[in-house]
């Protein structure tokens, strides 16, 4: 890479491969006397013996002088290139920290890990199964939707397919699923199973059925109400896959692919059904999985066009790593499909392994999967006579999608290169080292990647299912840390992930962090061993867990603390804010989480930053923690021990982030309300475009910043003001005031009083978190009111009819959105009937709802 100008290679000029040397074409063609005799004729060396050995000495050393000065200079400026700052810098980005991997643990190892081999971890096709592997074998399934009229292939999640619903309403996030999918005319479901039997490979076998049903009788039919589906296996790492043509002339399986792998042997992929089907397939040989859907629609309309039928052309490319089986039918129907592993191995019981996962014996075992489901939600979340059916129904939907989304990724991230430098080849990032993230998903249709700082609220839900899948989902974030603490904040891993994302959002920026919201789940596992919630073996697990994770959250921690700290002892600002731009009213933070709520007008480094305090005050109080459970004795366990009690003084907070007058919390920095986007004409070349740009009315001065909002109540959600203060009171206050933040749907992320209520951040940039109500941000607000309704104080009455109040606002208007349209929501409307807006369907941490039905929150208690 080089800064600003390109560097050329040095390269060391040698004969190609085959190509002879000079000195071996001359030995090989003459004999020792035509070489005698060509030396007699040739002068050179004789006139070299002429010159004096004076004058030969004196040029010999001229000869090694520039040599010697020439890799002096050479290597000088190479040093020099090597001790740069900047490259350094860049270096140690893309070095990993040097600690043992989370995910080496034994508890991860064995049973653990064979037993989470297989998944659903393709969030982002409606049905798509791989193995936690780099180079899986892949599957999913694709099928014909119409609409106007018109054919449509279904295949990765989109808005634009405007299905009515779907999403998994029972997952257990190893080995079952039930999912519901409506389209336009027809419902179907996909129910995923897994199992391990005798003769299967390592991961087992696994098996899906579709269960498919005419839901009006006025469904615009193709081929005399024929539905099309396509079941596809593909082999990332290349291999060749084989395939079978049979016709359903009996009930008998049909074997649809086969394959071998290094990870599991031999493989089968069978079709059972009790009706008649009508299949095709195609094989192809390509590199790119995220293509598939373009693949099999291009195939489908070409050999439309020549045979006028809507069906593949039964044909296969020679060594095709993909199989697809295009599966007709007509409604209602059902079908399983079987995948064994393990067929080439002794006593692989193929035969009886698939009459296990299809027909009467798969309706057995999903039916059993499906009350296990049920038993453990209720007692899991304690839910039994706290919320009557449809709220139920609906907590379901949120933890099933959300155990279904959880996805394996594999890649390298993009980190920005700093202005002025490209790589050799032009491109203006570096990669991180390979890596694998397993993680939920905030949207499998909008965000089907990993976010750091959701995935902390996803694990207070999931953490509660299952710990031990929850602290694997953790791990894999740890190891993700580099030599100098940080992490990347979205994870964009693999080819698939980077189908689903504008270029602009790719590249990530070393300076950049994200909310630590893993310390909310970590201080959820301290309290869980604190209370003895967990068996001795689990204890002995979260303990190892937390021992390893350690030096890996100190390394966190110390990179917040140094790369985001204030001028002002123990203040923080969150790095990466624009200070040049002129387009934004009001500079976006979207290192913060909270993206375009209003901060300093003005960007600079005399900024403090409210929640960032706080998040710092959680990170602290848990490491301080962990250290004492780990008996830790040192400087750092002191220290923070320290920055915990600084950070949680009450009255330090109240000088810096606190207007008496009002009784509300807010940031510090340069700021000025009167500001505006005004539209102005730009000369472009030639031409002459309006475009809105920022003016500022009034010199911005270094105050308090008047935007009462989420951030203001940060103090309040973190359990950081006294139950006694007068202060809590002004806080309850403004939360229910409904001139400022209350609504019948949850409060609103932004005061209707603030001067940027509800405006756009630049032409095409809607107001975001400026109004509309945010669930992560509620559930906080809900545990500090059930903290503040338990504590002894003044305020304890108001806070539990509050608490009651917003409760049951949350729950009624998510349920009702549920019903209305068939998804939770990324956020909901403070005016329009608290209607659901944004991605959807969003089973990230809008699952909260399901903590609020169960009354299930972190304790604040210090």
């Amino acid at each position: 890479m080089s800064g600003g100008s390109r560097r050329t290679a040095r390269n060391r000029a040698r004969p190609s491969p085959g190509e002879p040397d000079a000195g071996d074409s001359l030995r090989g063609s003459r004999t020792v006397d035509g070489i005698r005799k060509v030396r007699s004729r040739d002068h050179g060396p004789i006139r070299l013996m002429d010159v004096s050995l004076k004058t030969l000495l004196a040029l010999g050393f001229c000869v090694l002088a520039l040599i010697f000065a020439f890799f002096f200079i050479y290597n000088y400026h190479w040093e020099t290139r090597q001790e740069d700052p900047t490259l350094r810098r860049l270096k140690r980005v893309v070095t990993p920290l040097p600690a043992p991997k989370m995910m080496d643990l034994p508890q991860f190892q064995g049973e653990h890990k064979e037993s989470l081999y297989w998944g659903t971890y393709r969030p982002h096709v409606y049905l798509g199964i791989r193995a936690r592997t780099p180079r899986s074998l892949i599957s999913g399934l694709m099928w014909i939707g119409i609409k106007n009229g018109q054919y449509f292939l279904r295949h990765v999640c989109q808005d634009s397919d405007e299905l009515s619903t779907y999403g998994w309403r029972d997952h257990n996030g190893r080995d079952y699923g039930h999912q519901l999918i409506v389209d336009q005319g027809f419902s179907f479901i996909t129910s995923f199973l897994k199992e391990k039997k005798e003769g299967s490979a390592y991961g087992g076998d696994w098996a899906v059925r579709l269960d498919l049903q005419n839901t009006r009788s006025d469904l615009h039919k193709a081929e005399d109400g024929t539905v099309h589906f396509f079941f596809y296996v593909a082999d990332e790492e290349g291999n060749t896959l084989g395939v079978q043509r049979q016709k359903f002339e009996s009930r008998d399986a049909t074997l649809l692919a086969f394959g071998t792998r290094n990870d599991i042997g031999g493989w089968e992929l069978h079709l059972d059904s009790q009706k008649h089907l009508d299949t095709h397939f195609a094989g192809f040989k390509t590199i790119h999985m995220h293509n598939l859907t373009e693949l099999v629609q291009g195939t489908l309309a070409f050999h439309a066009r020549r045979t006028g039928q809507l069906q593949l052309p039964d044909t296969i490319e020679d060594s095709s790593n993909v199989i697809v089986t295009q599966i007709s039918t007509t409604l209602p129907a059902k079908f399983d499909i079987a995948f064994i592993s393990g067929t080439n191995m002794k006593g692989a019981r193929a035969d009886e392994r698939i009459n296990g996962l299809t027909g009467a014996m798969l309706s057995t075992r999903l039916e059993e999967k499906q009350k296990e489901f049920e038993d453990k939600y209720i007692k899991c979340f304690n839910l039994k006579d706290k919320t009557d059916s449809d709220p139920m129904l609906v907590g379901r939907a949120a933890i099933g999608n959300l155990l279904g989304g959880v996805g394996y990724f594999y890649g390298q991230s993009k980190i920005a290169l700093p202005e002025g430098f490209t790589q050799e080849n032009g491109d203006k990032f570096i990669s991180y080292w390979p890596a694998a993230l397993f993680t939920a998903v905030p949207s499998r249709s909008f965000f089907p990647r990993g976010f750091l700082w959701d995935e902390g609220f996803h694990q207070l839900i999931i953490g509660r299912w299952d710990v031990h899948l929850s602290m694997d989902i953790i791990g894999h974030w740890l190891d993700l840390i580099n030599i100098d603490g940080w992490i990347p904040r979205e994870q964009i891993l693999g080819a698939e992930a980077l189908s689903k994302v504008p270029a602009e959002f790719v590249l990530q920026y070393p300076t950049n962090g994200n909310p630590p919201t893993l310390f909310l789940v970590l201080r959820d596992l301290l309290n869980g061993i604190k209370m003895r919630k967990f068996s001795a073996q689990e204890t002995k697990e979260v303990t190892d867990f937390l021992n390893r994770a350690y030096i890996r959250l100190n390394t966190w921690f110390q990179w917040f603390n140094s790369t985001q700290s204030g001028k002002d002892g123990h203040t923080f600002y969150w790095h990466g804010r624009d200070n040049t731009t002129t387009k934004e009213l009001n500079p976006k933070t979207l290192t913060s989480g909270l993206d375009d709520y209003p901060r300093a007008s003005h960007p600079n480094d005399e900024e403090h930053h409210l929640d960032l305090r706080c998040w710092m005050l959680l990170a602290a109080d848990c490491m301080n923690s962990i250290a004492e459970l780990l008996k830790v004795e040192d400087s750092v366990a002191e220290d923070y021990h320290r920055m915990s009690k600084q950070l949680s003084d009450f009255r330090k907070l109240n000088q810096i982030h606190l207007d008496n007058g009002s009784g509300a919390y807010f940031d510090f920095g340069l700021h000025a309300e009167k500001v505006r986007l005004r539209w102005h004409q730009v000369k472009s070349q030639d031409n002459v475009q309006k475009e809105l740009v920022r003016e500022t009315l009034e010199t911005p001065q270094l105050k308090l910043v008047p935007h009462l909002g989420y951030v203001s109540l940060f103090p309040f959600m973190m359990g950081i003001i006294p139950p006694e203060s007068p202060v809590l009171q002004k806080q309850l206050e403004l939360i229910s005031n409904r001139s400022t933040l209350w609504t019948d749907y949850g409060v609103r992320s932004l005061s209707r009083t603030s001067s940027l209520y509800m405006k756009r951040n630049t032409e095409h940039d809607p107001p975001y978190w400026r109004g509309p109500i945010w669930i992560n941000m509620n559930y906080m607000i809900l545990s500090a009111l059930h903290h503040y309704s338990q504590e002894d104080g003044p305020y304890k009455t108001t806070a539990e009819k509050i608490y009651g109040d917003l409760r049951s606002n949350l729950i009624r208007n998510i349920v009702r959105n549920y019903y209305e349209t068939g998804f939770l929501w990324e956020q909901y409307d403070q005016k329009n009937k608290g209607k659901g807006k944004g991605a959807r369907p969003f089973t990230g941490w809008t699952s909260l709802v399901l903590l609020m039905m169960a009354e299930t929150y972190p304790s604040l208690r210090r």
